[in-house]
């Protein structure tokens, strides 16, 4: 298969994977357009991990069939549990998030090397907005273990306004509200021809459909439940396979709720030899989710606020994910917002066709459509300060803020405490409140061998935030220079190379256990876990080497780009103008030279430029 822009082989291509809470996408750009790729008619997949009673691993809709019969051997919406330090049981075997994620990513990668006829070694990988440091990092992980190169992770309300094919003409503020299977998010962007810019972004990672499932599956266990006393209670939610029924049985209502005013839900011998036949009406199934959805529209309020507009200011809506289907979605958008929202795009194809337009984005085959993303969360150290008029030493305040442009750099000024101290401590955290205990800590290191000199010797911590949402820590004596970084790892700090390399290996013994298929087709297996594959060794490490320098050379002119259209719509002065005027000049020009090394210092003094406006 070629692209018919250019004569790059399918083998060097990136694709856009979005990894979902119910499912799952993978995309790629062909004869200048994003396509889903399809796999034996199937565009969707499940984001279902299973294990047969034989022992044979199942993903994808083999895995979803089976999760009512097994339920102890099915792992549904694993995405919920990214970033965290929970084990997951598949029958007898413990698992991991990233673990399981990756199992997923391997059936996507393993089909589009079949439609595609060449291996797939790098990809763009979506996640929600609002997923923290671990979360994001949790993600990567698990495109490693899946042998996968993550070249960007990028936000899915950004990915599906990428898509968003009403991008020309003049400029538009778009609202992207994106309800999925387990989570939510809300981001106001800004379109005009190619550039499009990320305002803000709210949202709410436990929100989504799999919540409105379970939801009607507990008023369906009341309902069954219902003792002849009368009196309700709680056991058909206690058996596992009586609750998987329920709540497939709730999945089931809801899709149908979409089309009908009501629906007939019938479960033979649910409990205690007990039938379920009830109907529920669409009305009583949006009483019962009406509180999720209103709990949705508060981070649109949000998202709004913290970038200064009003509902009226709002060009268009777009709906992203399957849970928009829901007909309260939009009818609640309409009211509060005086209009319908757009219904053009497919709900469920189109963060992975965004996250495929990045991908050719950074592969330089694309439109260059600028993506500018902000951060949506908050990044600073504590500090001993004041606070409501007591010495506090758990003082926070941001030294990034959410909201800011992408990728970006910022630094604040502390001061040491006693005479003669020669060591500080930063405990860095996540979050908006100026008591840093009710945030998320990140990380912390130490600066030792200070100069002992008197109190107030002034160390300047600078954080850098790059465009994958990294976080790169450095705390400087600004008296000496004395310097130390440290790289926010988040999720990562539990999966050095070595340990990722142990989940690769367990996955690959996993996916071998039962396997029945001939000699050939296990070394198929196995070429699937290497990055590089068997029948491409001859290319080496020099090719595999150049692939990464391209990527890299590609996120050199896409910061440039980014950081150019930032600085044109930032407010700065006269003579900040002046001199940012002169710098996308000179930026223009090295991207047309393809000169990495001018791009990269014309990017560093845009940076500075960004940095020094918003301190002035």
């Amino acid at each position: 298969m070629r692209d018919g822009e250019g004569d790059m082989k399918s083998e060097d291509r990136i694709v856009g994977i979005d990894l979902g809470t119910t499912n799952s996408e993978i995309a790629l750009v062909i004869d200048g357009r994003p396509v889903v790729i399809a796999f034996e008619g199937e565009t969707i997949m499940p984001s279902v991990v299973g294990l047969s009673p034989d022992g044979q691993v199942l993903v994808g809709t083999a895995a979803r069939n089976q999760a009512l019969a097994y339920p102890g051997r099915t792992i549904k919406s694993v995405k919920r549990y990214m970033g965290s330090d929970v084990t997951l049981q598949l029958g007898e075997r413990s698992m991991t998030p990233p673990e399981v994620s990756a199992l997923i990513l391997e059936e996507l990668v393993r089909r589009a090397r079949i439609v595609t006829g060449s291996p797939v070694r790098r990809a763009v990988i979506t996640v929600p907005a609002f997923f923290n440091d671990a979360q994001r990092q949790a993600t990567r992980i698990a495109g490693e273990i899946a042998g996968l190169e993550v070249v960007r992770v990028i936000n899915e309300p950004t990915a599906a306004a990428l898509a968003y094919e009403g991008l020309e003409g003049r400029e538009r503020l778009l609202l992207v509200y994106d309800l999925g299977g387990g989570t939510f998010d809300a981001s106001l962007v800004r379109a005009d021809g190619e550039l499009v810019e990320v305002l803000a972004s709210h949202g709410d990672t436990r929100l989504g459909g799999d919540d409105f499932d379970e939801l009607i599956a507990a008023h369906l266990a009341e309902v069954v439940g219902t003792a002849k006393d009368g009196k309700p209670n709680d056991a058909p939610l206690a058996d596992a396979v009586t609750r998987a029924r329920l709540i497939e049985a709730a999945e089931r209502a809801k899709k149908e709720l979409t089309e009908s005013m009501s629906v007939r839900i019938r479960e033979e011998f649910v409990l205690d030899g007990r039938h379920l036949d009830y109907e529920l009406s669409r009305v009583a199934f949006e009483d019962h989710i009406a509180a999720l959805i209103e709990r949705s529209l508060d981070h649109v309020h949000e998202t709004l606020a913290m970038a200064g507009k009003r509902f009226s200011d709002v060009d268009d809506i777009l709906l992203v994910g399957g849970s928009t289907r829901v007909p309260l979605v939009g009818r609640r958008l309409a009211e509060i917002f005086g209009r319908p929202p757009r219904r053009d795009m497919h709900p469920d194809l189109c963060v992975a066709l965004g996250a495929a337009i990045q991908a050719a984005n950074i592969e330089g085959r694309a439109s260059q459509r600028v993506l500018i993303d902000v951060t949506p969360y908050s990044f600073g150290p504590s500090y001993i300060g004041t606070r409501n008029g007591i010495e506090d030493p758990h003082c926070y305040h941001p030294v990034i803020e959410r909201g800011t442009p992408l990728p970006t750099r910022r630094s604040d000024s502390y001061y040491t405490v006693y005479d003669e101290q020669d060591t500080v401590e930063f405990r860095l955290y996540q979050g908006e409140s100026p008591n840093a205990l009710d945030n998320i800590e990140i990380g912390e290191f130490k600066v030792s061998g200070l100069s002992k000199v008197r109190a107030g010797n002034e160390i300047v911590c600078e954080m850098q935030l790059d465009l994958n949402g990294q976080l790169i820590v450095t705390a400087v004596e600004r008296s000496t220079g004395l310097k130390k970084t440290v790289t926010i790892e988040g999720a990562t700090k539990d999966y050095d190379p070595a340990a990722v390399a142990a989940s690769r290996a367990k996955n690959r013994e996993l996916r071998r256990a039962a396997w029945d298929g001939d000699d050939d087709d296990i070394d198929e297996i196995d070429n699937f876990d290497d990055v590089v594959d068997v029948g491409d060794v001859d290319r080496g490490a020099a090719a595999s080497a150049a692939d990464s320098a391209a990527t890299a050379s590609q996120d050199v002119f896409a910061r440039l780009r980014a950081l150019c259209a930032s600085v044109r719509n930032a407010a700065l002065d006269d003579a900040a103008r002046s001199d940012a005027n002169e710098l996308c000049e000179e930026a223009d020009d090295a991207i047309a030279r393809h000169d990495e090394k001018a791009a990269a210092a014309v990017a560093d003094e845009l940076e500075d430029l960004l940095h020094y406006a918003s301190d002035a």
